[in-house]
């Protein structure tokens, strides 16, 4: 939402319902962003609560993907899957931990510029 708050509507979702991570918070945070007060939603909510009115759908587990091809049957929406490392399985103390947290970060902001980056003039 950040990243492109005025060209591409942005919504998350799990395949089950979750508690909020506070290492995900806490490495947002380091990126200034607040995500404290974020209500985990799962795919059934969001379908519930708006529909799934959307374009593109990026999943990040096997589980995720599964979920949105299932939910997407009647609607024109691609779903492409990103393999991402899940950072909750990391062992290891409190740095550790939040390094892994960073890595995803990191892996996630690159490939969603790539993917939603307005392309540039020929040559640029």
């Amino acid at each position: 939402r950040q990243m492109f708050p005025q060209a591409v509507y942005v919504r998350s979702a799990g395949v089950k319902k979750g508690e909020l991570d506070p290492f995900a918070v806490s490495v947002m945070a380091e990126l200034g962003q607040d995500i404290s007060q974020h209500k985990p939603t799962t795919f059934e909510e969001l379908e519930d609560w708006e529909g799934l009115n959307f374009d593109l759908i990026i999943t990040l587990s096997p589980e995720a993907h599964h979920k949105a091809l299932e939910l997407t049957r009647t609607i024109a929406a691609d779903v492409e899957y990103w393999p991402t490392p899940d950072p909750t399985t990391t062992d290891g103390n409190r740095e550790q931990k939040l390094a892994a947290y960073r890595e995803v970060c990191d892996g996630l902001f690159a490939r969603i510029r790539k993917r939603l980056a307005k392309p540039g003039p020929a040559g640029l």
